[in-house]
This record gives C-alpha cells, structure tokens and sequence, in this order.
C-alpha cells in the first residue's frame, strides 16, 4: 500500500497533526492566466489567439494552464514537440494544436493520428506524407517560412518549391494546407526596423501561395510584443507565450502596465537562521563577507531547483522586507544577511519564515524580471527554468464566476 507523498509515507491516525505547508513551491495563478488571455485576446481582435504552452508552459503546467486558457477565449495551442502535443491528447483536449519543431525521430504518424496540426518547414514534407499514407488520414500542416530569424522555416529561395510540392500532396488528399506563418526576431524591440522587413517577406511569401493555389485556414507571425504592438502583423492568428504568463516582453514596461498579472510564485521557508561576526565568509569561494555583526539566514532553493548560480544579488522577500541573496549561490540552498538581529541574545529568528522568491510584484515584492536582471538573462528563462524539485500548487482552477 502506498500513502500520500505528504505524509511522508505514514498513515495518519485520527489524532494527526495537520500536513504541514510545501517546504517549496511555485504557486500557478490559473485566474491570472485567464485574465491574461483576455487581455491579449482584445488586443489581438479581430485575429484569433494561439496559446503557447510548451516547455510544460513555461514551467507553469501544461495541462491545466492549457484548459485555462481556452477557458478564456483562446482558439488554438501552440507547442514545439509532437511530444508535447500528444500529452495534451492524452489528456482530453481537443483545441487546434500545432507542434512546429522536429528531428527526422519525430513521430509524424502519431500526429496525423490524434489530429495534431504540423509546422513543416520543407524537409519534413515526404514523412509527413508517409505518415498520411500509413494512417489513411490526411495530414494537416502549416507552411513555414524564414522570413529573418534564422532557424527552421523554409528560405525565401526554397519557398515556391516546397509550396509547388504542397499543393500537389493536398491535390492527391493526403494533406491539407491549414496554415502559413513564420517568426519575428526583434518585435520585443519596436524601434527596429527588421520587423518591417520581416512583414513585407512574409506578405510576399503568402501572394506566392495564394498564386499556387493555398488558402490557409490561417496566417500567422504575431509573438506576445507584435501582439501588443504591432496590429498590422496580426493576420488571422496571434501566436501568444511570454504574455499569457503574466510578463512583459519589452524592457521598460512592466506587466502591470501592459495590463498583465504574473501567474507564478516561487517560495519556500527560512531553513535557518544564525548571528556570526563581522567578517564571516558566505558560501563558496568567500566572495562576501559580513559587514558587521550580522543574522544570516538559508534559503533552501538553489540551482537544482532552477536558480540561476550568476544570480548572486537577487531578491528575496521575508516578512516583508525583500533582501539581496549574498555570496554564491550553490545547489541546494543561498543565504541572505537579514542585518543584525541578535537571534542569540533574544531576536527575532525568522526560522520558518516565508520567503518569496519572485511573484506578481504587488506591494513591492520581487518579480521574475528582478531575478533576470540579476542573473543577467530575460524573464522567459527565470519561470522556465524552475525546475520539477520545487511542486506546483495550482490555484484557482474553476473560473471566477
């Protein structure tokens, strides 16, 4: 027989003390994810939204932010792997999917299968079709071309071949032609002016196809900042990923200002906390040292759970007062100098304590892009990375009415 991880494996007895708090958690606003939808939904309007959760959502949950999302309006979802659609399948959704990135293992017929849309940026083209074949079911894919970035997509040079052979496979019924979009480089920078060349390809690229015969369902480039932006890139489809989460993809603009709410928060609790004199060496390498007296206390997150080891400086909340993380952090753990509270002599501990990470800034409180600027790196990277060490608690499931 096996019993609930919390508790430890015990059968509790009626007398039970209650099941303590997470040591460490990252808490899944699903409300602030179907908040965020709405909001980009209306900016994206008349276009439909595509909500993109891969890479387990950005670290935030699939599955459930998934649902939530299209709870909230959105009309697609968007993943890198067939490997992360096929987990959607399996759990019961049913959305327009579309999975864009592949290796020559990638398991098209499984796609054609259970109905997954795929990006094809030419070399994919004859498995997809073999995939078609051996399911006795047309294909669906998006064209994709590389209208700047630099990563898959078809070249600008290889486009009239790849849509001439396309069209002669939906011809023959073995695909359809559901879509053709591409990706921006720069859009998180609006002053820059290859956005605009990147659309001007893409408008040409999507004459060529409708020249050949291609109607797509849709036509997409738009990312979270074009979205926010840049209308005239919107077509009939938005590709949104950072933006549902609650972050700003523009440097000098907060969430709060582009009307978005983070949805995660990383915590965990002070795992102890000691007075040591001026002069006391912090982790490893001694690259800090105590002003003077000093309370130092451990927190019990480090870079198996996601943290950045650069990020030396980051903040961290506790009891209301946010406080740089000093010395290096280390695997497991970091440490914070909390001033000299005399824990010895009477003071305050703050064993126990909450400590917050990074959350939806309210109040003052640290956010992801505090941590990013410490460890040098965006936002994108600072929720992604938090790995599965720390459990997610998902709150606010059901939609607020």
């Amino acid at each position: 027989m096996t019993y609930p991880a919390s508790t430890g494996g015990i059968l509790p007895s009626a007398h039970a003390a209650p099941v303590p708090a997470d040591e460490r958690s990252a808490i899944i606003d699903l409300e602030a994810i179907r908040h965020n939808v709405r909001r980009l939904a209306a900016a994206a309007s008349p276009a439909q939204l595509m909500a993109v959760v891969k890479a387990d959502a950005y670290g935030h949950g699939a599955v459930p932010v998934a649902r939530a999302a299209l709870e909230a309006g959105a009309s697609w979802l968007g993943v890198a792997h067939i490997s992360e659609a096929l987990a959607l399948r399996a759990a019961g959704i049913d959305a327009p999917l579309l999975a864009w990135l592949h290796t020559p293992e990638s398991n098209f017929g499984a796609a054609v299968a259970a109905g997954v849309d795929i990006g094809c940026s030419g070399w994919e083209l004859d498995r997809i079709v073999a995939a078609a074949r051996e399911q006795e079911r047309p294909a669906r894919i998006h064209l994709k071309v590389d209208t700047g970035l630099g990563r898959n997509g078809a070249t600008l040079d290889a486009w009239d071949h790849l849509v001439g052979e396309a069209v002669e496979y939906q011809d023959e019924g073995l695909l359809r032609v559901v879509g053709v979009f591409s990706h921006l480089a720069v859009a998180d920078e609006p002053e820059r002016p290859e956005t605009d060349e990147q659309l001007a390809a893409f408008r040409e690229v999507l004459a060529i196809a409708g020249d050949a015969g291609v109607d797509p369902e849709v036509r997409h480039l738009a990312n979270t900042p074009a979205t926010l932006s840049r209308p005239d890139t919107h077509f009939d489809l938005v590709r949104v990923g950072l933006g549902i989460y609650g972050l700003s993809p523009f440097d000098g603009q907060t969430s709060a200002e582009l009307g978005l709410r983070p949805a995660m928060t990383v915590r965990t609790v002070v795992a102890h906390c000691k007075d040591v004199p001026e002069g006391q060496g912090v982790s490893y390498g001694l690259n800090y040292r105590t002003p003077g007296p000093s309370t130092l206390g451990l927190i019990p997150l480090g870079y198996a759970d996601g943290v950045p080891r650069v990020a030396t400086g980051g903040p961290v909340r506790v009891d209301g007062v946010t406080y740089p993380v000093v010395g290096r952090i280390a695997m497991d753990q970091m440490v914070i100098d909390l001033g000299n509270r005399g824990v010895s002599g009477g003071g305050r501990s703050l064993l126990g304590a909450e400590a917050e990470l990074f959350g939806d800034g309210a109040d003052g409180g640290p956010t992801a892009d505090d941590w990013a600027r410490a460890a040098g790196t965006n936002n994108y990277e600072i929720v992604t990375r938090i790995s599965s060490r720390v459990p997610r608690r998902v709150i606010n499931e059901t939609p607020a009415p």
